[in-house]
């Protein structure tokens, strides 16, 4: 398994990996699944300052087909937390994993990287909002350094279920001078 920056080619695989969470699932608080052109734009806000790394399956063929014959099994992401500007170096972070390649450590390694990145780019915190009944989310920022420090009561509204969403952040440890 690698890991590299997303492709516009990789909108496909992307959609194929995070659309039936969007229809069958409260882990993303998204309501519509996303076309090919709402991916494709995605993707271009995500190659920049707020990156989406994509993981490649080079085991077996486990997968979505990316960009130049890639195996996308899993891609995580950071976004803007708040508008204001105090807040520039917060970002929030998602990680999504194929269904196929649950278990393999991909999230793991996913989150990883990101938080890696993200410490390269200049961010200072990273914010994980989690649907509360989401273990296996929980389980991997624990493991990967995240302290909870919250949670929402009822702040979404998926499959007629109320939803709590807990908030989980890491603080980028001091860099010497």
């Amino acid at each position: 398994m690698r890991i590299r920056l997303v492709d516009e080619g990789d909108a496909t695989a992307l959609m194929n990996i995070y659309n039936p969470e969007v229809v069958e699932t409260t882990v993303t608080f998204d309501l519509v699944a996303r076309t090919y052109d709402e991916q494709v734009t995605w993707i271009r806000r995500h190659r920049a300052t707020h990156p989406c790394l994509v993981a490649v399956n080079e085991d077996d063929e486990v997968g979505e087909v990316g960009a130049d014959g890639d195996r996308i099994i899993g891609f995580a992401l950071v976004s803007p937390f708040r508008e204001r500007p105090a807040y520039l170096t917060t970002v929030e972070n998602s990680v999504y994993v194929h269904r196929g390649a649950r278990g393999r450590g991909v999230g793991e390694l996913l989150l990883r990287e990101l938080i890696a990145l993200a410490q390269e780019s200049g961010f200072h915190s990273l914010i994980a909002r989690i649907v509360g009944e989401n273990d296996g989310s929980i389980r991997l920022h624990e493991k990967c350094g995240f302290t909870l420090v919250g949670t929402e009561i009822e702040v979404g509204r998926k499959h007629g279920t109320w939803l709590d969403v807990v908030e989980y952040q890491y603080v980028m440890p001091d860099r010497p001078n």
